[in-house]
């Protein structure tokens, strides 16, 4: 597994042109089963996919915190939300709250997460890979493919599953 992940952003570039070749195409005309096959790619792959023996997203990257989640798990560690954003978070380029530093300060050496009750929205949705209307992220899923060893498979398994390899 940990070489797949030290490969994918290679493989991620490789495929990068026709992967926004074949999103363009899905943009433009979407198939009407479109949510129906990701759902069932999606459950599929993560029927192989451990992420905690991956959890790449967290080491690599890191969420937005909508004011709902600084809410959430300020009350889960006791502190005002003022407090939680000046300890962990800091505010983005886009004007967006996200972790002061990578990987994560919640993951354990053990790739499990200590706020996995109550962790961002972005977090529980992470790859985002059985979303309704998928075309419409097809940019955020780009840069997933290149993190996220499950959003490569499920990318690779949809261009097969239409006909586009």
């Amino acid at each position: 597994m940990q070489d797949f992940i030290n490969q994918l952003p290679e493989l991620a570039k490789d495929k990068h042109n026709e992967n926004k070749k074949f999103f363009a195409k899905l943009k433009k005309k979407p198939p009407k089963n479109l949510d129906y096959v990701m759902q069932k790619l999606h459950e599929e792959e993560f029927e192989r996919t451990d992420c905690l023996k991956c959890a790449n997203c967290c080491k690599t990257t890191g969420p937005l915190f909508t004011d709902k989640d600084i809410e959430r798990i300020a009350k889960h560690f006791k502190l005002k939300p003022q407090q939680f954003i000046e300890q962990f978070l800091r505010v983005d380029e886009d004007n967006d709250y996200v972790l002061q530093s990578v990987p994560c300060k919640f993951l354990g050496n053990d790739n499990y997460c200590s706020i996995y009750e109550v962790r961002p929205k972005a977090c529980r949705e992470f790859p985002h890979t059985d979303r309704k209307k998928f075309q419409q992220i097809s940019n955020l899923t780009l840069k997933n493919v290149a993190i996220c060893p499950a959003a490569f498979n499920i990318v690779e398994a949809m261009k097969v599953h239409k006909g586009i390899k």
